[in-house]
């Protein structure tokens, strides 16, 4: 692994009158995330910004309840991703609610059809003749599908969340707080929660025309939908700024009362996490691999149908399949890992390697690897690596797909628009947001395209930007490492992308040291300066590195959290990084 630098974050004020409510620890680390005021939390319902910022969200809403009034048939084309299946779980759910009558939908096979709403999908959803096509977590990029759907009479609505070129598709609406004349503030909100705004405007409008007094239909109780919106925000690692962190927060709060729906729980069951005490991590490290296991391998419907049905029994039988294929989606993962841990040796980039031998991003293929898993390899060697990372499968025609991650500061799909411009026809297609994206070129161009990628990335980034580093909060005073300490920074979130849990740092002695689980290390720490003895854990180690008696002093950079076992609840410290003396 690339070295890594600690940083403390600095001494921040922390005056405001938020602060006087709270524990000196967490007005700390409220303070250096920017929190002046109760409201920016995101704790109320009421203070999630109003729909009406989105752009053709009206148009949208009018298309849509029109749908629902003349009983038209309604398709929603999704994403094979956990945001996707959430968004359109949760768009069947509220139009349902709302009174539609004839709602399916249709997520394309990854592997024949790629992603989006293409020409190939439409064809494909014109069988069942529907009158409307709802597109979720994509289309904004899909300008020849739209225009085939047109073609046959079925108008289109888009929801998405992901980048807008420059040409946008001749859609009835888009609704995309990523264009680039949308003057909605939370850019960051993702597929699921575009469509949760949809459904509170259409809601809204049905009221207006007293479509449910009418019919006797209760008016939708859409906080019922949280659990599935703070799923996929989690799930996509949308930052939680203060209108995401208010979706997940309410969303949580339904599933720690058990107010949530079967298939969730039974993932959640399935993954061995409580309810009661469920933190956003579970949701994104728990729930969401299963399901996106299944639009990696397999076919997505069976993690939208999980989400879907009622019954607990038959979720209970969804949870275990999706929990299979996470199982052999991690085999095939370690395999491919082994695969270009192996190539990065040959070419002296591998672990131990200096710093300065490593190239300032990689692209990594070989013709065995699954288009599935290639976005899960791609984060693992960036992670290792702190470097932009393309890893590369073989699609169909001549094509290979890729999936690109990024690291903090540099936005890839920017980088890749760059090389477009720059080599006009090396890219077949992309697209993507900062911090992943997907692309598909040609075989034999895979040469040229590393090249050009390494170009750009020569343009935009310099050796600083490819340091690795920790920002922590500092120390902890040994009188705050407890389990009150640790459970009130757990009650504090929801914490996630760029409002981050709580890391501290502190100087500790190794009491005791074994190996766990056959990767993870067990550690008893004492607190150098009272002689606390504390538990810890550290996942994944370093096979070369640990265990090592030899190391006494170590400095530990840390997050607090309660270990229960038999009934009985201590702290334990979740272990990021180690610094050797």
């Amino acid at each position: 692994m690339n070295k890594v630098e600690i940083l403390c974050r600095e001494d921040i004020d922390y005056s405001a009158n938020i602060f006087s409510q709270v524990a000196k620890p967490l007005a700390k680390v409220y303070a250096a995330r920017g929190i002046k005021d109760q409201a920016q939390l995101g704790r109320s319902l009421k203070d999630l910004l109003p729909d009406s910022g989105l752009k053709d969200i009206g148009v949208a809403v009018d298309r849509i309840s029109s749908a629902i009034v003349n009983n038209e048939k309604i398709i929603i084309v999704g994403d094979f991703d956990c945001d996707g299946a959430t968004s359109t779980t949760v768009l069947i759910l509220g139009l349902r609610m709302m009174g539609a009558t004839d709602v399916d939908y249709l997520i394309p096979n990854r592997f024949e059809f790629g992603y989006g709403l293409s020409p190939e999908i439409v064809e494909v959803a014109a069988q069942d003749q529907p009158n409307l096509i709802i597109t979720v977590d994509n289309g904004v990029a899909s300008i020849e599908g739209v225009d085939r759907a047109n073609a046959l009479g079925i108008d289109v609505v888009v929801t998405d969340h992901h980048l807008a070129g420059d040409t946008l598709p001749n859609a009835i609406a888009i609704v995309n707080p990523n264009r680039k004349d949308c003057d909605f503030a939370a850019k960051s909100t993702c597929g699921v929660g575009v469509v949760f705004y949809i459904l509170i405007a259409l809601r809204r409008e049905m009221q207006r025309q007293n479509w449910f007094e009418a019919r006797a239909l209760p008016s939708p109780n859409l906080a019922s939908l949280l659990d599935l919106v703070a799923l996929g925000t989690v799930a996509d690692v949308v930052p939680l700024e203060h209108n995401n962190r208010t979706l997940v927060h309410q969303g949580m709060l339904r599933i720690r009362a058990g107010k949530t729906r079967p298939g969730l729980k039974a993932l959640l069951e399935v993954a061995n996490r409580k309810l009661d005490k469920l933190v956003a991590s579970d949701l994104g490290f728990a729930v969401a691999p299963r399901l996106n296991a299944a639009g990696r391998l397999d076919d997505m419907s069976i993690g939208i149908e999980c989400l879907l049905c009622e019954d607990e029994e038959t979720a209970r039988a969804y949870a275990l399949k999706l929990d299979e294929l996470n199982l052999e989606r991690r085999s095939i993962e370690q395999n491919m890992q082994a695969q270009a841990l192996q190539f990065l040796e040959k070419i002296d980039i591998g672990v131990g390697s200096q710093e300065q031998s490593l190239p300032m991003g990689l692209c990594l293929y070989n013709d065995s690897w699954h288009q599935g898993v290639i976005g899960i390899l791609a984060s693992r060697i960036k992670d290792r690596l702190h470097r932009p990372v393309i890893a590369f499968a073989p699609g169909s025609d001549g094509e290979i797909k890729g999936s690109a991650r990024s690291i903090s500061g540099y936005h890839l799909r920017d980088g890749l628009a760059l090389i477009d411009a720059q080599n006009p026809g090396l890219i077949k297609k992309f697209g993507g947001h900062a911090m992943a994206a997907g692309l598909t070129i040609s075989a034999d161009s895979l040469k040229a395209f590393e090249l050009a990628f390494t170009q750009v990335l020569a343009q935009q980034l310099s050796p600083e930007d490819l340091k690795a580093t920790l920002l922590t909060d500092g120390g902890l005073e040994a009188g705050d490492m407890n389990v009150q300490q640790a459970e009130m920074f757990r009650n504090a979130g929801p914490w996630g992308h760029q409002f981050s849990e709580p890391l501290f740092d502190n100087e500790f002695k190794i009491i005791q040291q074994r190996i766990v689980g056959k990767k993870h290390l067990k550690l008893v720490l004492m607190e150098i300066k009272t002689g606390l003895a504390i538990d810890a854990i550290y996942f994944n180690i370093d096979e070369n590195i640990w265990p090592n008696e030899s190391i006494e002093h170590v400095r530990v950079i840390y997050k607090l959290d309660v270990n229960e076992f038999r009934g009985k609840r201590s702290l334990q410290l979740m272990v990021e990084h180690i610094v050797i003396d």
